[in-house]
């Protein structure tokens, strides 16, 4: 379950507060306009604010100001214009289809976009339901402006003023997912569990992961952190590199649970492993709970006697004439339980950055953070570039404009009086640029509209009061986006709940039109699923330049992974850049694969040999953070030119198995001498460079299977 669906965590999330922030804004603007105006006045206000308010998201201010201009300029343009085309029906129906198609070119901009396409066609709908004369549609035109403008200038008030609670829920729950990503190790030790669709879900978390990471980097990290805000930056930092020490944690599962599933010890010993990391999972979490509560957090959960028994079965460990494997599975055991001392450590650092005072933030001077944030760019000429067939966004456009025009059509030819607008919007929620979340949206909006129908008929009926209505009002306004991104269908019905109010406050005949209003969902959501199979955009056909893009940061990040371990950079500022962007890459590769496999089976593509290409790339990145670990933990006596030899090697071999390297470039095999002096670290280090050349040579083969799959289709 999502975090911010627990009730213990529900109304401190940041979702909780933006729907509320969003509620009181809207239903606000519109009684303080309905105490100075009357109430047809007070919705045409609340339109302009409810739909700026779609826009009202966790963002960097700047990139907030912008988007909420955005909205309140197109949507107040969308809605004179649409008015103004009222009173005759061709032409309103050629602006509508004509709106449909720029508004969905808008997605070509990415996630962030497509609140406004919805936005504009949301007011688009409401602005169709009466004929105007052009004095009404300028009137119209100019209290839907005010009305964006004042929601605009409250909100950006409003999150200034609480910018760092803002920061702290954000970061916050990046900490939770950690904790998710976390605990999904702990469950590798279950022999219950099958090990392949375990880390499979670690994959995907990772995803989940590293998308939260990153809207945490574009808040906390952007401009100059305020003096109050120093334990924020100081846990940020805290953050990633306690995640790279659960990242280095991944070990040789299946070598445990073979030698450590049964025996006197092997039961107890998989079992204080997993509970171990499961606690450490806990102890993460406590950390995003206190910060939710604006405290610093102090360590809650007791590691001692768990040590003491994982110590105390180590001790026992039989030492002698076992067999190579058997020794190997002790040594990986050992490395294991050190890496969880680790991250046991890593969390007390995290603890005590939640208490940092003011002072000195890790930051490194004079560095560059750019590569770090998400930038903001929205130029015409990237819209202009997509306006051709082989686009998918073009395409999608060119089927949401198809799907709307049919909608109209149809909706002519009913035997009530239809409201054909209400379909066109239900088409226009439904369909989206791919067909999982068409899919997901389709059941979500249907049985989400009935709900919301039904609950708005009942208030209808017996609730006649406009004040008593603002309040069910304002519930419905929060609940929205409070649940958009966690629970789709809560949406969907607060959606409905909304706009039916909104409308019932409006029109007179808003209660009686409720069950038509239901089979014009019914018949849009049908036009929706039929068009989805119109120029549709498969996810196969972007596959291979997904793979291309993570061979690519592959590329990099091996190159920048060994400049420093071998001491050619200053500092791991360049690793960790290419770091994110090889794990970007593989969330976008990932989250193509998951959509995939929503699509009908004959539109899929070599999923097995894809999972295991994006397993194998993950388990690269796995192992050179455990490979720097260890580099970290046994520095003391290295043998440095024995140790630099062999990960020179490694590089080399990395690069020539991964297909990146020019024939002849790999330095060629050479037998490999032991240090000159004993070192502790010798042994660990020589298992996790063998696994990082078997890791390369699994991606290669994957890659191999993907361009025979990909070629044949």
């Amino acid at each position: 379950m999502h975090y911010a669906l627990a009730p213990r965590t529900f109304v401190f999330s940041h979702y909780f507060y933006t729907g509320l922030r969003i509620a009181t804004g809207v239903v606000g603007l519109s009684c303080l306009t309905y105490a100075f105006a009357d109430l047809r006045t007070a919705m045409a206000v609340a339109m302009g604010a409810l739909c700026t308010s779609l826009m009202d998201m966790p963002s960097p201010l700047r990139h907030k100001f912008n988007e909420m201009l955005a909205a309140v300029l197109l949507c107040s343009l969308v809605a004179l214009l649409i008015s103004l085309c009222s009173p005759v029906p061709w032409l309103l129906r050629t602006v509508i289809v004509l709106v449909s198609f720029l508004a969905s070119m808008m997605v070509v901009y990415g996630r962030k976009a497509m609140p406004l396409q919805f936005a504009a066609l949301f007011v688009m709908m409401l602005s169709a339901e009466e004929a105007a004369t052009p004095l009404q549609a300028l009137r119209h035109g100019a209290l839907f402006l005010a009305g964006g403008a004042g929601y605009m200038a409250y909100a950006m008030a409003v999150v200034w003023t609480l910018q760092r609670r803002l920061k702290q829920q954000v970061l916050a729950e990046a900490l939770y997912e950690l904790a998710s990503y976390t605990n999904l190790k702990a469950n590798c030790y279950d022999i219950a569990t099958p090990l392949s669709s375990q880390l499979e879900k670690l994959v995907r978390q990772q995803s989940v992961l590293a998308e939260r990471q990153q809207a945490s980097r574009d808040l906390i990290l952007r401009g100059k952190p305020g003096p109050d805000e120093t334990s924020l930056v100081q846990v940020h930092y805290a953050m990633f590199d306690l995640y790279e020490v659960v990242l280095s944690t991944h070990t040789d599962y299946a070598l445990l649970r073979r030698h450590f599933a049964e025996g006197p010890t092997g039961g107890p010993v998989l079992e204080l492993l997993g509970d171990l990391i499961g606690k450490a999972a806990r102890d993460i979490e406590s950390v995003a709970y206190a910060m939710t509560r604006n405290r610093p957090s102090r360590r809650v959960v007791d590691y001692q006697d768990d040590l003491r028994r994982l110590a105390e079965v180590l001790r026992t460990l039989p030492s002698g004439d076992e067999d190579d494997r058997t020794r190997e599975a002790q040594a990986v055991l050992r490395a294991t339980s050190n890496k969880i001392r680790e991250t046991i450590g890593m969390i007390a650092r995290l603890h005590a950055a939640s208490r940092a005072p003011q002072g000195a933030l890790p930051i490194t001077p004079g560095a560059d953070l750019t590569p770090f944030l998400t930038q903001q760019r929205y130029s015409i000429g990237l819209l202009l570039s997509n306006l051709r067939w082989s686009s998918p966004t073009f395409r999608f456009a060119l089927r949401v404009a198809m799907a709307i025009s049919a909608g109209l059509l149809l909706s002519e030819w009913l035997p009530y009086q239809s409201h054909g607008y209400w379909t066109a919007l239900t088409i226009a929620v439904i369909l989206k640029p791919n067909f999982s979340m068409t899919r997901q949206r389709r059941a979500d909006r249907l049985v989400g509209t009935f709900i919301g129908c039904v609950l708005t008929a009942i208030i209808l009926r017996f609730v006649h009061a406009p004040a008593i209505l603002f309040g069910f009002l304002f519930v419905a306004t929060a609940a929205g986006p409070t649940f958009l991104y966690i629970k789709y269908r809560y949406t969907a019905i607060a959606a409905s709940m909304q706009a039916l109010l909104l409308i019932g406050l409006t029109l007179p005949h808003g209660a009686s039109a409720i069950n038509e209003r239901l089979l014009d969902t019914l018949l849009g959501t049908l036009i929706a699923t039929f068009f989805s199979y119109v120029l549709p955009s498969w996810e196969y056909q972007a596959l291979p330049r997904l793979i291309d893009a993570v061979l690519d940061a592959n590329r990099k990040y091996v190159d920048a992974a060994a400049d420093l371990l071998l001491g050619r950079s200053v500092d791991d500022f360049h690793y960790r850049v290419r770091r994110k962007g090889f794990m970007d890459s593989l969330a976008n590769l990932s989250a193509a694969l998951g959509r995939m496999l929503d699509e009908p089976a004959a539109k899929r593509r070599a999923p097995e040999a894809l999972n295991r290409f994006t397993l194998q790339n993950y388990l690269l990145v796995a192992h050179v953070a455990a490979v720097r670990l260890l580099l970290q933990r046994y520095a003391e006596h290295m043998p440095r030119a024995q140790v630099a030899a062999a990960l020179e090697q490694t590089f080399a071999e990395l690069r020539a198995r991964l297909g990146m390297a020019a024939p002849g470039d790999a330095t060629p095999p050479r037998e490999r001498s032991g240090p000159a002096a004993p070192w502790a670290g010798w042994g660990p280090l020589q298992r996790r460079l063998m696994l990082l050349q078997q890791d390369a040579e699994q991606v290669a083969q994957a890659r191999a299977a993907l361009d025979e799959a990909l070629g044949k289709a």
